[in-house]
């Protein structure tokens, strides 16, 4: 067996070395180390063998494949690295096949392109916990336990241990990006311009046009003089250049605990161009709602310990996936999170 074993490996390297290409190597390894091959038949006749020579001879095999495989795969490298022989079947002349490039989610852009829009207007990008307490994310925005609007702010809360205080107390899941106001004027003095995206939690029924997780973008503007003027040429910049030129826009008065006066924010429909004929995305009516906002009610002031006697500002929020299902005719909120490599890739 000794001897066969010997022969064997002297015609393993002369078969090796005879090896022009990748093509002639796997011919090579499927010979030797295939599992109808050489080595794969000696080792069945271990069995005839005496109890004396398995061990020495079942040892002497194992080496001899890994020994044919490590030269196998050095060689190949070799050929690879050197180019020196290349397989008369490939065509060096080809162009090379170029991988697929992934790209950011929708969502992702979205974010990024508000938040780059408000940025050429001055407003830094700051973010905020997503784990938060009662008290900033209800309570100090003027919502207190027994307001109505709470009902409007559907929560997530948490088991987890109360603190001290009533700031670290009744843990949730953030429903809304406003708590990053609180956070932010707690620690900074005006003058201040923020803009705050990220994820906010509503134990909301998944359907076309809702999601228990989405996305929002807080903004708000504080320091002396600030107007619901100041309000109104933000938004129109921040709109124009989401949408295009051809939208309008207008303002509803409506009711927000955090902001007085509030408004809700329309733009004129970018699929029938508000002409109401029919149309499926507006039902009709010409326009679609965006956003609110608002001037700063005194009583978040009072909160963060602002003199309002002194300083004004105005906030204001939008939901990621509205925008997006706007901009790009989207009528499923669900495709955003379904991860379909075949609708992401449109983007």
């Amino acid at each position: 067996m000794q001897d066969k074993i010997k022969k064997i490996q002297e015609e393993i390297n002369q078969d090796i070395q005879n090896a022009k290409d990748p093509k002639q190597l796997e011919a090579v390894r499927i010979k030797y180390l295939g599992r109808k091959g050489i080595i794969a038949d000696l080792m069945k006749q271990l069995s005839n063998l005496s109890a004396e020579e398995k061990p020495a001879i079942g040892k002497q095999l194992n080496q001899l494949k890994q020994q044919v495989a490590s030269f196998i795969n050095e060689v190949l490298v070799e050929i690879k690295e050197t180019g020196k022989v290349v397989s008369e079947d490939v065509d060096i002349t080809l162009p090379g096949i170029r991988p697929e490039i992934g790209h950011k989610h929708p969502i992702t852009q979205i974010i990024e392109q508000a938040c780059g829009i408000f940025t050429k207007m001055g407003f830094s990008v700051v973010e905020g916990p997503e784990v938060e307490t009662d008290y900033y994310n209800f309570q100090a925005l003027n919502i207190p336990a027994d307001h109505p609007s709470r009902d409007a702010f559907d929560t997530f809360f948490l088991d987890l241990p109360k603190g001290k205080t009533q700031k670290d107390s009744n843990w949730l899941l953030r429903s809304q990006t406003s708590t990053v106001q609180i956070r932010i004027m707690e620690k900074t003095k005006p003058p201040l311009s923020i803009i705050a995206p990220g994820k906010v939690f509503r134990p909301d029924a998944v359907d076309a046009s809702h999601s228990f997780m989405f996305h929002q973008i807080e903004g708000f503007v504080v320091d002396e003089n600030i107007t619901f003027t100041q309000l109104k040429g933000a938004l129109f910049a921040f709109t124009k250049e989401m949408f295009g030129n051809d939208v309008s826009l207008r303002f509803r008065p409506h009711f927000f605990p955090f902001t007085e006066p509030s408004v809700e924010v329309d733009i004129s429909c970018i699929i029938c161009k508000g002409k109401k004929t029919h149309c499926s995305v507006c039902g009709g009516k010409g326009w679609l709602e965006i956003l609110g906002a608002g001037m700063i009610d005194p009583a978040v002031f009072k909160a963060v310990g602002y003199d309002i006697g002194k300083y004004t500002g105005f906030a204001f929020g939008m939901g990621v996936e509205r925008i997006a299902m706007l901009k790009y005719g989207i009528y499923d909120i669900r495709l955003f999170f379904e991860n379909d490599s075949r609708f992401l890739r449109q983007f």
